[in-house]
């Protein structure tokens, strides 16, 4: 009989909670003296014997009998099964009857037994049937096909895959027929594996996007997720490594040990060939390696192995299967369901990664040194890629550092986009052997690269450390070497916040090289520009970076074509990549530099290994200056210079594009600072596609931050939230606190608009947490705290708190300190705050700065803000004709450039002077269309407030109480920005245009309300939304003339003429001159009498 055990033994079943109300109400139909045969079905590992367990508890705790026998790998006694359910209870004796005999024999007394008058029935449970001998079998199949009668309820455990199709048929003919009630366990979902996983750790928050990671490795499968826990299961190394703990790995993968134990002799050769050979695999590759795990095979390297069928027969005679030896045990294998056939190809692959990774921990040290260097020279004759040979190198290193070293150096260079931990690994283990230990040029080019591995992996500490200890010796830095030595050291230092130190660096390594700046400088002119792209202060490194960029964009064009026809490359990143890729000589001497002029003055492989980071700073340094303008503003340097960056870039291979991610991210915030959101996003989301593969993760973190950023300008306010989240969670996982305030400051921007007024606390309170953790005194970071903190004294209802925030972060009125590019929005906003604070003067004239900083920029949603502003302006002083007029360009800007929650913001501030100026249908038409966008983007404070201005505005109702008082009105709005290597997130602009559209409307004389002022006739010039230049070229165009007539007539360069063109198509939303004509003519038109 079964041993039941006390309840406590069987917790809930995670994830299987409709399986187990399936099996409870099978117990429950016993008391009706109804019987079923329950088939449980599901790979291995999936839970079956722990619900035949619950089942079997089940069954007793209702007074059923039950009994319980498990099949037995390998067993040769007849029924088995049977007897061991039986072992206690008095049976029928059915050994030496024939199968019809035995089986009324069978059947009968399970009739009786369940029919027993003590209990309401019986349970009889069959585990693993898969694996009951053929008599089994048989008796089982026929007792499916006829069932016993009365209250019996069979029960029965297996793996389809594994089950002979005697057994399979009865079951899905009495799947069909209604006898068979079929339990099929499938993958575990994601809240199933978070409860799992937090009740093994004892952490409830864990990250979702690692949740879904691991859940993928492990297939759902509860058993192979709790050997990744248990393991240390990492998303970068997978599924190359199941984790650094293989104690742990082999002490919960027991049952897959026994499952591999009870193999012959031969399968257990072709398990092992195919765990060194890892991924999937072929029969002549594992007939080759078979030939090295031979007892006796001698450990060689540097044998040259040329495959195919010759090749394949004298490895299969070693072993003494012949090849077709080694297919008939992967046909047992594959009946085993150890490996499994992948089709198209005769290729194989272990049921799970994890079968393989014990089967290699459990092999011989010496079988294992045999398999890899076999497995190693059969890659090196197919011309196998570097990641393929380093994998195989890195267990050598004990025997062959000569050989491995360049191996590891070489595919840790190529991995490292994807993987960087693995990256790190294969470095560290290179810097082992006798050529890492030994003081010289090429163990320092090592040690760097290791460093640009960990500070991929997010270890920046260990960067910082590793390039300390490169330039304290600096005997052998010389060249190119000593400058990525210093570009190293400070990226490490800006990592980690630490700026100060970063900039002393900077200064000292730039003012060292000589001059003119070559296009050998390009990766210290990189990190000169990231830096100070952080700390705020672009400006100062612009010039040297701009000329860096034009010695790289000189020295790519005189020489594009030859590489270009060399290694077909498409674009000035494809091509210095693609040249790095394809060197083959070990030595470069100093006169054999190539087109980007970063000759290396050490004849090693391992300075010259395909990372290519003087390639890569190359591509990067022109895409930095690109976003560099843009981000300081310089519109018309930065859009041409995008749009090249652009080109190029996506004519990038995917490969080619993961080895360079930073190109995306710069190209994506550029982009997305000049306003092409569309662009921007595009590029954002393929750099986070492959950081999410395991890439940079401070890259990831930035990009997550321009996506957040993009998605709250756009009106997708709850993706804001969910990407600002996701990035908090990499920020603190990486140490990166000035990311864990941005992401905050990101959120709370998105919940001020989706949170209703009864929660503004909250966000408050939100708020002030996020200004807490930001360090003050990092350049970017603090400006973008201070302008958080304006937003939140706006949102609160204090004015003149957000004039002081906004004066002290920005050094003063001309806010100098906070990012150029929103220059327009910022001072908009400082206007429209010193207004409602009672500082008409300062208001005033941050309104006309902000009006020329829009005409630099040529923006059209900066343009935007400045309109709202000054029509707040006029609204104040009274002139609500002119207000209602600008406020509706404003709301057209806003609408055109797909701003939703801008757009209804504005109406909602313009209903006022559109109540006075055109009359109360046209107000309630623009809160109505107010209150549509904010319901479709989720903005509940917009919702709310346009509510209270309704019933204000057209309807006399009382105002809001005191003890919910609007926002004072925001006609500007304010962004927090963070840079990626740099990218950049933000806040949304904040204020309630409620307050100031009910303070717009004059107060009613004795109660009765005020008439509102005759309609105004309203005719948008569509004109007004460009700057005075745009409009004469838009006006020449109208005419047929072309750019460069228009060039010349207006004394403008070509290039000149078309960037403003550019523009006036984004702003009037064209894409033709012959659309910009005929949208003229129709404003020049007559309107109606």
């Amino acid at each position: 009989m079964l041993a039941i055990g006390s309840p406590q033994a069987w917790q809930a079943l995670v994830g299987r909670e409709a399986q187990a109300e399936r099996m409870a109400e099978a117990v429950a139909a016993l008391a009706s003296g109804r019987g079923a045969v329950l088939e449980i079905a599901g790979d291995p590992g999936m839970g079956k014997t722990r619900l035949l367990g619950r089942l079997a508890q089940l069954a007793s705790g209702q007074g059923a009998r039950v009994a319980r026998s498990t099949a037995l790998r390998g067993n040769t006694i007849a029924r088995q099964l049977f007897r061991d359910a039986w072992a206690d209870v008095p049976a029928p004796d059915a050994a030496d009857a024939d199968d019809d005999e035995g089986f009324r024999r069978v059947r009968s007394a399970l009739s009786d037994w369940a029919a027993d008058p003590v209990g309401i029935g019986g349970a009889v449970i069959f585990d693993d049937v898969h694996l009951a001998d053929e008599a089994s079998t048989r008796l089982l199949a026929r007792l499916i096909r006829t069932p016993v009668p009365g209250p019996l309820l069979m029960a029965i455990g297996h793996c389809p895959r594994r089950t002979g199709s005697l057994l399979l048929e009865a079951l899905d003919d009495g799947s069909r027929t209604g006898t068979v009630v079929r339990v099929e366990l499938g993958a575990l979902d994601v809240t199933a594996v978070n409860q799992l996983l937090s009740a093994w750790s004892g952490t409830r928050d864990l990250d979702p996007g690692y949740l879904e990671q691991i859940r993928a490795a492990s297939d759902g499968n509860p058993r192979y997720l709790r050997v990744l826990n248990a393991a240390g299961w990492r998303p970068e190394l997978w599924p190359d490594s199941p984790g650094e703990d293989t104690g742990a790995l082999l002490r919960e993968g027991a049952s897959m040990a026994a499952e591999l134990d009870a193999l012959s002799a031969a399968e257990t050769s072709v398990v092992t060939a195919a765990a060194v050979l890892g991924g999937s695999f072929r029969p002549e590759d594992v007939a080759v390696i078979c030939a090295a795990i031979t007892p006796g095979a001698a450990i060689t390297s540097g044998a040259a192995v040329t495959p195919g069928a010759s090749t394949a027969s004298s490895a299969s005679a070693t072993l003494g299967l012949g090849l077709a030896g080694i297919l008939d045990a992967l046909d047992d294998l594959v009946r085993a369901d150890v490996v499994r056939h992948i089709a198209p190809g005769a290729r194989f692959a272990f049921r799970h990664p994890l079968l393989g990774h014990v089967a290699h921990e459990r092999a011989s040290l010496p079988t294992l040194l045999a398999a890899h260097q076999r497995a190693l020279d059969l890659l090196k004759a197919r011309g196998a890629g570097m990641v393929d040979l380093a994998k195989h190198a890195e267990h050598l290193v004990g025997t062959d550092a000569a050989a491995a070293a360049p191996l590891l150096a070489r595919g840790a260079g190529e991995i490292l986009p994807d993987a960087p931990e693995t990256a790190v690994r294969w470095l560290r283990l290179a810097l082992q052997t006798p050529v890492g230990e030994r003081p010289s040029a090429e163990r320092d080019a090592l040690m760097l690269e290791c460093c640009r591995a960990l500070s991929a992996a997010g270890r920046f500490e260990e960067a910082r450390a590793l390039a300390h200890d490169v330039l304290r010796d600096d005997t052998w830095l010389t060249g190119p070497l000593r400058q990525r030595a210093y570009a190293m050291r400070i990226a490490a230092e800006r990592q980690l916040g630490r700026y100060d130190e970063a900039s002393a660096v900077a200064s000292a390594a730039i003012e060292a090289l000589p001059r003119p700046l070559t296009a050998g400088a390009a990766e210290l002119a990189f990190e000169y520009g990231a830096l100070h792209l952080y700390r705020g202060t672009y400006a100062l490194a612009r010039p040297v970076v701009q000329e860096v960029a034009a010695a790289v964009k000189a020295a790519s064009e005189g020489t594009a074509a030859g590489a270009a026809g060399a290694a077909g490359a498409t674009g000035f990143a494809d091509v210095a990549v693609a040249r790095a890729g394809s060197r083959t000589s070990a030595a470069s001497a100093p006169d054999e530099a190539g087109p980007l002029g970063a000759s290396h003055d050490v004849d090693t492989y391992l300075i010259d290994i395909p990372s290519a980071p003087e390639a890569r700073a190359a591509a990067a340094v022109r895409v930095l200056a690109a976003f560099g303008d843009a981000f300081l503003g310089e519109t018309a340097d930065a859009i041409p210079a995008l749009v090249e960056s652009a080109r190029l870039v996506d004519g990038l291979p995917d490969a080619t594009a993961a080895r360079n991610p930073e190109l995306l991210a710069m190209l994506g915030c550029g982009e997305m600072f000049m306003e092409g959101y569309t662009a921007a996003a595009r590029h954002l989301r393929r750099c986070l596609a492959i950081a999410r593969k395991g890439g940079p993760q401070q890259m990831k973190l930035n990009v997550l931050l321009g996506l957040a950023f993009i998605d709250q300008q756009t009106g997708n306010l709850r993706r804001c939230e969910e990407r600002a989240e996701e990035a908090s969670r990499v920020a603190r996982a990486t140490g990166a606190d000035d990311g864990v305030s941005m992401s905050e400051a990101l959120r709370v921007g998105a919940m001020i608009w989706t949170r209703p007024r009864a929660e503004s606390a909250a966000v408050v309170a939100a708020a002030e947490q996020a200004l807490r953790s930001a360090r003050p005194g990092n350049g970017w970071w603090s400006g973008s705290a201070a302008m958080q903190l304006a937003v939140v004294r706006m949102v609160t209802g204090d004015a003149a708190g957000c004039v002081d925030a906004l004066l002290e972060g920005g050094g003063g009125p001309e806010l100098r300190k906070l990012q150029p590019a929103y220059r327009p929005m910022l001072l908009s906003m400082l206007s429209t705050a010193a207004l409602r604070c009672g500082r008409p003067d300062l208001a005033r004239q941050a309104a006309q700065d902000a009006e020329q900083a829009a005409e630099a920029s040529g923006l059209s949603v900066q343009r935007a803000y400045v309109v709202r502003a000054q029509a707040a302006l006029r609204a104040a002083e009274g002139d609500h004709a002119t207000a209602a007029q600008l406020f509706e360009q404003a709301a057209l800007g806003f609408r055109r450039a797909n701003r939703p929650v801008q757009h209804a913001w504005t109406l909602l501030a313009g209903s006022a002077s559109a109540m006075q100026a055109l009359g109360p249908t046209v107000a309630a038409t623009w809160l109505d269309t107010a209150e549509e966008v904010a319901r479709v983007h989720g903005a509940a404070r917009i919702a709310e407030d346009v509510a209270d201005v309704r019933t204000r505005l057209l309807t006399g109702g009382a105002a809001r109480p005191a003890a919910q008082p609007a926002a004072t009105a925001l006609a500007g709005a304010v962004v927090v920005v963070t840079p990626t290597a740099v990218a950049a997130g933000a806040v949304a602009p904040v204020g309630a245009a409620a307050a100031a559209a009910v303070m717009a409307v004059p107060a009613a004389t004795d109660g009765a309300p005020v008439d509102p002022a005759p309609p105004v006739a309203l005719q948008p010039d569509v004109r007004d939304l460009l700057t005075t230049r745009e409009r004469e070229i838009a006006a020449l165009v109208a005419t047929g003339r072309r750019s460069r007539a228009i060039a010349d007539e207006l004394f403008l360069s070509h290039r000149t003429v078309e960037t403003h063109l550019a523009r006036i198509y984004r702003k009037l939303n064209v894409s033709s001159r012959t659309a910009l004509a005929h949208l003229l003519q129709g404003t020049d038109s007559p309107g109606p009498d």
